[in-house]
């Protein structure tokens, strides 16, 4: 992406209006293709429990609007069923946007990449996120370990020969090893992420003997719990 001519920037409008004006072409759409009036929708952002008046999106959508607040632009996306990005980048419906002022267009696919963090700019800090969504990975690895072995736990004490039960139960022992495997990683993985500050996701009743509750010490004479 480069930055445009100075002799250009008149000829293009502003990157503030032309983002309200993309996430309003947006709106209109998925409220038309819903069959919804601009009052239905109002009606339905008002039971989300932030309204929004019907002149006001009609407003939004003839370009009269000055402004369009983030806080609308969710519940908006919630009324309609979709996702806040699919309103800012709406894919296949508008061909090119502009990510930043002074930039030039761009194709809204590998806009809403980047926007996702799924074309990784190198400059660009992810933060907590692979750290969260490594712990969503592990967390399926769990539940599905230990599913599966609850099941082959079953089929060994239910089984009608001694080979099937032996298989059902090195397939059982397989299950747990990975099951234990997971919860060890996740115990490393949430206490890296307390390390670092951040409270890590909160875990499946099923998982809650990964990590106990906070660490307490019992009251002494001394004085009142440490931490």
């Amino acid at each position: 992406m480069t930055q445009l001519d100075s002799d250009d920037e008149e000829d293009v409008p502003e990157w503030a209006d032309r983002v309200k004006a993309t996430v309003a072409g947006e709106v209109r759409r998925r409220r038309k293709a819903m069959g919804w009036s601009a009052q239905d929708l109002a009606d339905r952002i008002a039971q989300l429990g932030h309204p929004i008046p019907r002149n006001v999106i009609a407003n939004m959508e003839s370009g009269r609007r000055a402004t369009l607040p983030l806080v609308d632009v969710l519940v908006l996306a919630a009324a309609l069923e979709t996702y806040p990005l699919c309103l800012i980048f709406p894919v296949g419906y508008v061909e090119r946007v502009q990510e930043l002022p002074l930039q030039e267009l761009v194709p809204t696919w590998e806009a809403l990449q980047r926007f996702t963090g799924e074309e990784e700019v190198s400059t660009h800090d992810f933060g907590l996120v692979p750290d969260f969504d490594y712990h969503a990975s592990l967390v399926r690895d769990a539940l599905a370990s230990a599913e599966e072995s609850d099941s082959f736990r079953f089929t060994a004490r239910t089984a009608t020969s001694r080979a099937q039960r032996e298989k059902a139960e090195r397939k059982h022992n397989d299950c747990e090893d990975r099951l234990i495997a997971a919860k060890s990683q996740l115990r490393s993985l949430r206490h890296e992420i307390r390390e670092s500050g951040a409270v890590p996701p909160s875990l499946p009743h099923a998982l809650q003997d990964v990590e106990p509750p906070e660490h307490t010490v019992l009251p002494s004479s001394d004085g009142p719990p440490e931490r």
